[in-house]
């Protein structure tokens, strides 16, 4: 049975990945900070079967006993911190975990290594964040990073230096530079699940308006649960190496909206609907969309879920969940069947 070890393993992707994993037959292993994390109850109902390791990016010595511990095949390092307008108010926060860690990581895993550097595979969650002010559309593999956010700025960081040591170590490491990808299992800080949490309760006659930033930002939107399978793929490679993981389709944040209302059956959404200038970025990425044609010619990866399948997975999840907590149901949908992770 092989053996994998999951940082970040309470975020959405931790969890589809474990999920993923345990359905391959993997023991599976996941690093959580803190020792009253209030997200630890999500992966004792989602996969109890993953063993938990107490650790932190941060800690170097915390990582090397993870390591100790799991004796990991593989290691999917997703730990971070995500959201990007958070990093602009504590950028220093941002850099220690999303690119010091990174350095952690790799280094605990040289020290477990010793002399057989390429024993465990290791996958780096890139983002497309690190192409911000993009130089080139759509983004490969090979563009020049213009990263716009402390956040971005830290994941370039580690990028390279996954790159870094694989090159002078030679270390099975490679990264995965995922574009924009959602789920019901997101968070409330990302506009996504801003979203489809507000047109759910809008539905529902919870709330009134859905208060928003930049309505005009394009993104390459793709499904959580699909982007998960290309971090595995890229790790049963006999060489390492970077993909671009994108669905190749670009779609404005007032196009996330629009679909969202209309699922629910409002089609004049505008009403519904207000800018307000405290949730724009300092620097906006205004328009990225990734080419994923070496991970589908390599891996034989592509996303199963469209856009529209995506929006409506996620509406549908907050309208059951907005539902079962508040006892009321929408006129315009009742849906008995929707399964809540």
């Amino acid at each position: 049975m092989p053996a994998a070890l999951i940082t970040g393993i309470t975020g959405q992707d931790g969890l589809y990945l474990a999920e993923f994993l345990i359905a391959k037959g993997y023991e599976v292993h996941g690093l959580i900070r803190g020792q009253d994390n209030p997200k630890q109850h999500l992966v004792r109902s989602l996969v109890p079967e993953v063993q938990l390791h107490r650790g932190d990016l941060t800690d170097m010595t915390s990582l090397v006993r993870a390591l100790r511990d799991s004796q990991p095949d593989e290691v999917y390092n997703l730990g971070a911190v995500s959201s990007v307008a958070y990093s602009w108010d504590n950028a220093h926060l941002t850099t220690d975990v999303t690119a010091v860690g990174v350095l952690n990581v790799l280094e605990a895993l040289r020290l477990h290594l010793g002399d057989d550097p390429g024993r465990v595979r290791f996958y780096q969650a890139s983002s497309s964040e690190i192409f911000g002010k993009a130089q080139e559309t759509p983004q490969t593999e090979r563009t020049l990073p213009w990263p716009r956010s402390p956040y971005g700025v830290s994941k370039v960081y580690a990028h390279y230096l996954t790159i870094n040591s694989r090159e002078s170590y030679g270390m099975h490491a490679s990264s995965g530079i995922l574009f924009n990808h959602e789920s019901p299992r997101r968070g409330l800080e990302f506009v996504t699940r801003k979203i489809s949490h507000g047109v759910a309760r809008i539905a529902l006659g919870l709330q009134d308006e859905l208060v928003m930033g930049n309505l005009d930002a394009h993104r390459d939107w793709g499904f959580a649960g699909d982007y998960v399978e290309a971090m595995w793929l890229q790790l049963q490679r006999d060489e390492p190496d970077d993909y671009i993981v994108a669905t190749g389709e670009t779609h404005a944040v007032r196009d996330f909206v629009a679909t969202a209302f209309q699922h629910v059956g409002i089609d004049d959404w505008e009403r519904h609907v207000r800018t307000d200038p405290r949730f724009t970025r300092p620097a906006e990425v205004d328009h990225i969309v990734g080419d994923a044609s070496k991970a589908r010619t390599e891996l034989g990866w592509k996303p199963r879920v469209a856009f529209r399948e995506l929006v409506a997975m996620m509406v549908d999840a907050d309208l059951a969940e907005q539902s079962r907590q508040s006892g009321r149901t929408s006129d315009l949908h009742t849906r008995r069947d929707v399964k809540i992770d």
